[in-house]
């Protein structure tokens, strides 16, 4: 598959779904995709998130792409490819994961902070950049390190992102952004996400 080309198809926010329970995962899921939030992760430190993987698999039938975060091991990589996980994300720069997951035709994000981290990933295969923590490099510092980048290299930000950081970012043309305690956080109801979602897809939107 040409994950580049099918991850364009979707709204660039990713929900970071840290700490949901497989019991909650799906109304909370569905109502991310009903406020047009089609990219979903669940981080491998939340409570059995294997579990919730496959809930979400099963249940975006094509309308989302799902998969994990928090991803350190290549046998973890080998564990969500078996349960249809789509997309890989990972907090750091690890080519063993990265390789892994094209090995098994799944969409990689890993983190990186640096300009070495960004061509390492690079070299490994990776599809997408999170630059993780984005708070901490602001906009101008991500812009810095895009510019030595291979022209065209998707990058994301994650890390402190809210509605009123998206036209910063947007402006120095990074348009993928991950949402975790900003959008969900356990405890949160569906009603509850879904409202924020919905003013995060108009703030992303109006930012375009």
């Amino acid at each position: 598959m040409n994950w580049l080309d099918e991850f364009a198809k979707h709204r660039g926010i990713v929900a970071i779904l840290r700490g949901v329970r497989p019991d909650e995962v799906e109304p909370i899921a569905e109502t991310l995709i009903e406020a047009g939030i089609t990219l979903i992760e669940v981080p491998l430190n939340s409570p059995d998130p294997f579990d919730s993987i496959a809930r979400l698999v099963k249940l975006s039938d094509g309308r989302a792409l799902v998969g994990a975060g928090t991803v350190l091991t290549a046998a973890d990589v080998d564990r969500l490819s078996g349960i249809g996980s789509q997309i890989v994300i990972s907090p750091n720069t690890n080519s063993d994961v990265i390789r892994q997951t094209r090995k098994c035709d799944m969409f990689s994000m890993p983190g990186v902070f640096t300009a070495s981290d960004a061509f390492n990933a690079l070299e490994a295969g990776a599809h997408v950049l999170k630059f993780f923590p984005a708070d901490t490099l602001g906009p101008g510092g991500i812009s810095g390190i895009k510019a030595v980048l291979p022209a065209g290299t998707p990058i994301a930000a994650v890390g402190g992102i809210d509605e009123a950081s998206f036209a910063a970012y947007r402006a120095k043309d990074i348009h993928g952004f991950g949402i975790g305690s900003t959008l969900y956080k356990p405890g949160r109801t569906a009603d509850e996400i879904g409202q924020i979602a919905r003013k995060l897809v108009a703030a992303f939107d109006a930012a375009g």
